[in-house]
């Protein structure tokens, strides 16, 4: 997702999933025409499935993540997460926002292995609830 009215329009919707940090929104795109020639001779071909183009934004404002460091690891995440689970989710256009901060005594350093496992956690969990 690049343009601003497209992240306005997944804002605009009920989250899909939601977590204690992170929000999970989602507008599904109509499917796919298919474009098949009729043949006079013969029966008409079987649709092949339509394949959904699935689009991702995301928005980690420096709100809930003071350090750039913070924010590129959750960036990291967050496109490790949309590659794992993109065969489970539906096609359409998707938006993941960072709705609360990181617990600073949790994690003291920015950019922490138990950090990143924490969140890699949460978005896979996150992930599967809207896969259902």
């Amino acid at each position: 997702m690049q343009s601003a009215e497209s992240f306005q329009r997944a804002l605009g919707t009920k989250p899909a999933a939601r977590s204690e940090h992170f929000m999970l929104h989602h507008v599904a795109t109509g499917a796919a025409t298919l474009h098949s020639s009729k043949l006079s001779t013969g029966p008409e071909p079987m649709p092949s499935p339509a394949v959904e183009d699935l689009r991702v934004g995301w928005v980690i404002p420096k709100r809930q993540a003071r350090r750039a460091v913070t924010r590129n690891l959750v960036r990291r995440q967050v496109r490790a997460a949309f590659d794992r689970h993109a065969l489970a989710l539906p096609g359409g256009d998707w938006l993941l926002r960072l709705r609360a901060g990181f617990d600073k005594t949790a994690f003291a350093s920015p950019a922490s292995d138990a950090l990143r496992a924490a969140v890699r956690a949460e978005l896979d969990g996150l992930m599967r609830k809207a896969c259902r």
